[in-house]
């Protein structure tokens, strides 16, 4: 049975941010995983910003993070996190119970046509180990990320989404229980699916149609090499910025006749390679927002939000958000 612990919250040792808060006692479960208070968030997104987590809790296996949130006191929020690469967190950190999946949520199973992976394995692994198999799930090669965070998003691109793949996926609730979701449940639209409060995603079982090995790896190769000469690969981003402002389906298909481009009304607003601190829109790709070197998120999200504005004022189109933004700006008193 998971025990419990009396944490005082207040300065961390070792924290840059300077953050304090009052003093409190929250009791907390002592899992057989890592628990770490006040964690940096930074290091653990590609866009390398952000402040500190109340707690980074990294379960042991399914069983601990039922275990955990079972435990956990209810009024303690949770934030499922992946592998940071569609994310902004804020300066001023995260109020929160922060957990990410890592060893023991990576493995990835092929037979009969479906594949098993756990909601930590990299959606790119996922592609090349189903194409050996010989399923087709290419689409996912160039998708930043986990496959949590693909489910989740409705992750997609050349004309496929995990909608069109998706059988089933198993998810730990805020209350710990194991429960099992259909597409059905999951509610898919374009970039979006309803995954109940605070639960976690664990596991997918995705069905692809068959294909043989070796085309399907020289079509990987092909679109890695179309999204190097277009993306700014090498920079530090978070994916695409900004949806494309366009009709689609209720499956997250794109209705191609009315498709606007994120990046074509950024461009026609001017707003291609502008800059704020360290925060840039891509010379090469302008719905990428880079971080330069020296970027805070308050830099990043206030680029774009005038990205936003000068796209609707000059072609009154607003623009939504793709990545997602979390945690507090840094304050005085941060």
């Amino acid at each position: 049975m998971t025990s419990t612990r009396d944490i005082q919250t207040g300065t961390h040792q070792g924290q840059t941010t300077g953050r304090k808060r009052p003093d409190v006692h929250i009791e907390l479960p002592t899992p057989r995983g890592r628990l770490t208070e006040g964690r940096p968030l930074s290091d653990l997104t590609w866009l390398r910003v952000g402040g500190p987590a109340d707690w980074l809790f990294q379960p042991a296996d399914a069983e601990d993070l039922a275990e955990f949130l079972r435990a956990l006191d209810p009024s303690v929020p949770v934030f499922p996190m992946g592998v940071g690469s569609n994310l902004i967190v804020r300066d001023g950190g995260l109020r929160a119970v922060v957990i990410r999946l890592g060893r023991g949520f990576n493995g990835i199973e092929v037979a009969e046509g479906r594949v098993v992976a756990g909601a930590a394995a990299l959606d790119a692994h996922v592609a090349k180990k189903a194409a050996e198999a010989g399923v087709d799930l290419t689409f996912l090669r160039t998708i930043p990320g986990s496959i949590g965070g693909a489910v989740r998003m409705n992750a997609g691109c050349y004309g496929s989404y995990v909608a069109d793949v998706l059988e089933s996926a198993t998810v730990i609730t805020r209350a710990g229980d194991l429960l099992t979701l259909t597409p059905g449940d999951l509610n898919f639209r374009y970039r979006q699916s309803d995954l109940p409060e605070g639960a976690v995603l664990v596991s997918a079982v995705l069905k692809g149609p068959a294909g043989d090995p070796e085309e399907l790896a020289a079509r990987m190769a092909d679109q890695l090499a179309k999204r190097d000469a277009t993306q700014p690969t090498k920079d530090r981003t978070a994916g695409s910025t900004f949806r494309n402002p366009a009709g689609f389906s209720s499956t997250g298909r794109a209705d191609d006749t009315h498709e606007l481009k994120a990046w074509k009304v950024i461009d026609d607003a001017g707003m291609r390679g502008a800059r704020i601190g360290g925060a840039q829109m891509s010379e090469k790709h302008s719905n990428f927002l880079v971080n330069t070197g020296d970027a805070t998120a308050a830099d990043l999200e206030a680029l774009g939000e005038q990205v936003r504005k000068k796209v609707y004022e000059s072609s009154g189109i607003t623009l939504e958000w793709e990545i997602m933004r979390i945690g507090d700006p840094l304050t005085e008193q941060s």
